[in-house]
This record gives C-alpha cells, structure tokens and sequence, in this order.
C-alpha cells in the first residue's frame, strides 16, 4: 500500500511567504522561528529573576575567603593576584614565546652592531690620499680657504673642506654604542628568563651560599640534585 500511496501525486504544499507590501520587514517569521525566539527570551528572563532574587537576599555581612584577595576599583572588583589563572604547563608555553621573541631580537641586534662595526672599521683603515680640513662653522671654513688661495693651494678635489664628516661618524660611533647596551640588556633578560624557566621545571635544587661559591657573583646561583636516569 505504501508504493501506491506514493505513486499518486500530490500537491506540493508551500509556505506563505512574505506580502509585497511588508518586504521591508524581512523574512516572515514561522512558527518554529516563534518558538526559538520566545525560548531565549524566558531563558534570559528566567535568569534575570534568579539575579534580581539574588541581590535581594544577599547578606551584606556574609564572608568568604576571596574578600581577602580582591579589592574593589571603581565599584568592580578585582584580584590582587591572578597568577593562579594559568596553570603549569601553559604558563612554560608562554615563557618559552616569551624568549623566542627576546632571542629574535637578541640576533637581530647583534647583525646591526656587526654590520655597523664592519663599516666604521673599513673606514678607519681605508688610506686616504686626500688632505681633509675640518671646519667648526662656516666663518672658520672661509678662513680656510682664505689661507689657501694666498699659498696658491685652492681646495680641489684632494683637499676637502668638510664639518660634516666628523659629526657623522661620531653619530655612527654613538648608535653603535647604544646598539651594544641594547644588546647586553637583551642577553641579561634572556638569561634571566632562562633561568626562571629551569627553576620551573621538577627537580630537588636549592641556592647556594656565598661561602659555596667558588666565583662570587651578585646573581643567585642554583644547584640541582643529580638524579640517576634510567
């Protein structure tokens, strides 16, 4: 009966769509978008209620132990101490980000400082078969000059008469030495992260006194256990 049942044909039954007049309105709403939609708003209500009761019969004298940690700024509160957010394994992940980023820029450095060094050194050593005035200003410069044309010297192209040079290979000399700190800075925090990182790790250790030290240092010094690996 079910193969003659579906062997007669039927009328394809559409549904109402839209009037022409109301397009403006969107798509018309059926029943079943009806229903979705009242189900999120009692369940929005619903928890507005369960708020509203809330505050109502809160107890403005009741305690509990996460008063002690948090502070209210501006009416929100807050807490004092949210390392305990993360746990280990995903605080070692961003430490280990953390110092490949600072050893990018530890690299990225020391190529500038080599690339500068290599070229403030080709020009210290480059021979130079031009005789090179230096000038303060531009009165001292035309004195220069002056002196010359009465030895029957004009400056041409084998005497320069130039302030410039010198300022500019003392900028080079001063970014090269700024280069340089930033690069001790970055290897110090590198190391320090590093640092931070083991003592994370599992393992008996403990910090070593000043009379253990065989080489003083203001840094503390860490001593793991040894432990036998199978």
């Amino acid at each position: 009966m079910s193969s003659l049942r579906n062997a007669i044909s039927r009328r394809a039954h559409k549904e109402r769509s839209q009037p022409h007049s109301r397009r403006k309105f969107g798509l018309l709403e059926k029943h079943k978008d009806y229903v979705e939609r009242a189900q999120v708003f009692h369940k929005k209500e619903q928890t507005l209620q369960k708020l509203r009761e809330k505050a109502a019969f809160r107890n403005p004298d009741e305690f509990y132990f996460r008063m002690m940690k948090a502070k209210t700024v501006n009416g929100v509160h807050k807490l004092e101490n949210e390392a305990n957010k993360y746990n280990t394994e995903e605080l070692m992940l961003m430490k280990t980000q953390d110092m490949g980023y600072i050893l990018q820029k530890l690299q990225s450095q020391k190529k500038k400082v080599e690339k500068l060094t290599a070229v403030l050194h080709s020009l210290d050593s480059q021979p130079s078969n031009r005789h090179v005035y230096y000038a303060e200003d531009r009165e001292e410069a035309k004195e220069i000059q002056s002196r010359l044309k009465k030895r029957g010297k004009m400056p041409t192209s084998d005497y320069v008469i130039n302030d410039d040079i010198r300022s500019k290979t003392a900028a080079s000399y001063r970014e090269l030495e700024a280069r340089r700190n930033r690069v001790s800075q970055l290897e110090k925090l590198y190391m320090d992260m590093a640092l931070q990182k083991e003592l994370q790790k599992k393992g008996r250790k403990r910090k070593l006194r000043e009379d253990e030290l065989v080489c003083p240092t203001s840094k503390p010094v860490y001593k793991w256990r040894s432990e036998r690996k199978r």
